[in-house]
């Protein structure tokens, strides 16, 4: 299917590829349907991507694997969270966080404590709030990629 985004143009999306948030994201519940786009050297998302919406073409948001920035990384997710996209394995969960880019990038941050959890199987996906306390919303990143 092809659709047309501010950030990227006019791309072809596989229907397999898109990842649909039943309930939105935490500020957009009326944008379920989004794309992975990653790196074009990487078909993984290793590195910084952006998770596009499908329904909105102007919406973007630059997205890291949580553990790519802190590896100790083990947030406790509502059991909710299966009910509404199917049940999370070790090889089936892909854990993403959100991230704030601003135009000084030593500032930049992202939200350890509202995570994006995708079921690689059934792509579909939550962003929840974690249980457990201690991850920040503006967690600092820029030092931690400086040394990787």
């Amino acid at each position: 299917m092809e659709y047309i985004t501010k950030l990227f143009g006019k791309i072809d999306v596989d229907n397999n590829k898109v990842i649909e948030f039943p309930e939105g994201i935490l500020g957009f519940e009326d944008l379920k349907k989004f794309v992975l786009m990653f790196d074009s050297e990487n078909s993984a998302p290793s590195g910084l991507n952006f998770l596009v919406s499908l329904d909105e073409p102007a919406f973007m948001m630059p997205v890291v694997t949580a553990v790519s920035v802190k590896p100790d990384y083990a947030p406790q997710i509502a059991a909710e969270v299966e009910n509404a996209i199917g049940p999370l394995t070790e090889e089936n969960v892909l854990v993403m966080v959100t991230m704030t880019i601003p135009s000084d990038i030593t500032k930049m941050t992202v939200n350890l404590n509202a995570p994006i959890i995708i079921n690689t199987d059934t792509n579909k996906a939550v962003q929840s709030v974690v249980e457990n306390e201690g991850y920040e919303i503006k967690y600092p990143i820029y030092d931690y990629l400086k040394r990787s």
